[in-house]
């Protein structure tokens, strides 16, 4: 990560965290209110092949011990009164804010993935995790919306597994590379606007 990229970073984050502090307090407030605890959700993600750190969101669903991999159609049921609206408005990845304070991921790169897909793949992410994490990228705005559709349909956690493995990492990781091959600091910014006015524009 570049020293220029560094600084958009803490900066974007310190006043975005300032800004959103009413609505950080409101969804904490909900959150206690209609689902209890815990507020947060904070899982494992991998900033290197072999680096790991703990990822924070506002928990968006009833926890269970035997959770694990991406979300599909068998989770839904899961989901909390608050954590529709949060989900669809990406409001629980606020508090990713700190992440990107503390340098475990940035604004924009590929979205960290769970440990075991790095396993799985570690030609492909040794690739695609040359580049820092981020809350966004050219994967999130090109493929996430066909990523949630197509898990959506699945019904068990095997297919949800299956269904990821084989039409979601690939073509994720194909745009994550385009990306790193033209990565610049006014790509990142463009990619963040983008990321802004695509949010308003669906919802």
């Amino acid at each position: 990560m570049t020293p220029a990229k560094r600084l958009l970073d803490i900066s974007a984050a310190l006043v975005l965290g300032l800004l959103l502090l009413p609505i950080i307090g409101c969804i904490i407030c909900l959150i206690l209110l209609r689902d209890g605890r815990p507020i947060l959700y904070i899982s494992e993600r991998m900033k290197t092949p072999t680096q790991g750190f703990m990822l924070w969101k506002f928990r968006t669903m009833t926890t269970v011990a035997t959770d694990s991999g991406v979300s599909g159609g068998d989770k839904t049921s899961r989901i909390t009164k608050n954590g529709g609206y949060l989900r669809r408005f990406r409001l629980d990845e606020i508090p990713q804010l700190w992440n990107v304070l503390r340098g475990d991921i940035s604004f924009v790169g590929p979205r960290p993935p769970l440990r075991r897909y790095v396993e799985r793949f570690p030609d492909l992410y040794a690739q695609v995790l040359r580049s820092r994490p981020g809350i966004t990228g050219m994967a999130t705005l090109v493929y996430h919306r066909r990523e949630e559709s197509l898990l959506a349909t699945c019904r068990t956690p095997a297919e949800t597994e299956a269904v990821y493995e084989r039409r979601c990492v690939p073509q994720k990781a194909r745009l994550d590379l385009i990306y790193q091959r033209n990565r610049n600091l006014c790509l990142d910014i463009l990619l963040m606007v983008k990321t802004v006015f695509r949010r308003v524009r669906i919802h």
